[in-house]
Parts: C-alpha cells; structure tokens; sequence
C-alpha cells in the first residue's frame, strides 16, 4: 500500500438564526473538482491553521460574513477526484448560525445561492455522486441535532470554541 499524506478539511452548514433555513451554494462550473454541485461552505485548512481558524477564513472567503460556531456535525473522509493517496482528505463539519442572512456576499468559486428548509434542502439535492450524497446526509444530521442542542451548550461553543488544542 502506497502512504499518502491526507489534506484536512473545513465545512460550514449555515442556518439562518432569523428562520432556520440552510445556505447551499452551488459550485462554479470553473470548478476543477465537483463543478455545479450544491454544497455548504468548504475549504482546506493552510499549513499552521486549526480547523476554527480555518472554518473563519474560509466562511469570510466564500460569503463575505461572519458565522457563529455552534456545534461540530461530523467528521468525514473522502477523495478530491480518484481514489488515490494523493487526493485523500479528512474534515471536520461545523454547524453554524448567520444572523443576517442577507449579509450574504458570495465569491467566484459558486455561482448562486440559495436559503431552503431542509425539505426543500433535501428535495434539491437528487442527484448521487458523492458530494451530493455527502450534503444530503449532513442537513438531515443537522436537522436532527438542532432540535435536540441543549442552550448551555450552544453558549459554551460561541463562547469558547471547540477546538481542543488551542
């Protein structure tokens, strides 16, 4: 077996605070990798960045605004492309709150966006690669979860984070 070395991953589910509707965003047919996919925010993390950190710079780079960390959704690991030691990646999945969600400002990497329930979130989301297949399952996690958040717990993440090697 071939030793790779693995990218680390970041990815944002925006819920709004004012309706509790999902952010997708739809990758620019530019896109080298899942071009005109439906995702959340993603990105890697750059060398000497914690998955936080990151999660910020990638979220101010792609809508334009600050999030608040909520809770972490899942882990994941996937291949950018084939399945080789090259392109192997682990993530983190964060769940996040956007206040304002017309403070939206979407960058060139997508080329619309979209604020769904997650039944609208789910119905849009039909086709079976990978990467749809992957967000389908993070909004019915998420979903699930926001129900059950307990108050103390979502004032202890934006308070203190929850990256454990600061």
């Amino acid at each position: 077996m071939t030793i790779g070395r693995f990218q680390c991953g970041v990815a944002a589910l925006v819920r709004s605070a004012v309706d509790g509707r999902y952010l997708l965003l739809r990758r620019a047919h530019s896109k080298d990798y899942a071009a005109g996919v439906w995702e959340c925010v993603t990105g890697r993390l750059e060398q000497g960045e914690g998955f936080e950190q990151a999660l910020q710079r990638e979220v101010a780079e792609e809508i334009g605004t600050p999030v608040r960390l909520q809770c972490i959704l899942g882990t994941s690991h996937f291949h950018r492309g084939s399945s080789s030691p090259t392109n192997e990646s682990v993530g983190v999945v964060y769940g996040c709150i956007l206040d304002n969600p017309n403070a939206v400002v979407r960058s060139a990497e997508h080329s619309e966006h979209r604020w769904l329930s997650a039944p609208e979130a789910l119905q849009l989301l039909d086709a079976n690669d990978p990467s749809t297949c992957w967000m389908r399952g993070i909004i019915e996690r998420s979903d699930a979860l926001w129900c059950h958040l307990p108050r103390p717990w979502v004032a202890f993440a934006e308070r203190l984070g929850l990256e454990t090697d600061v």
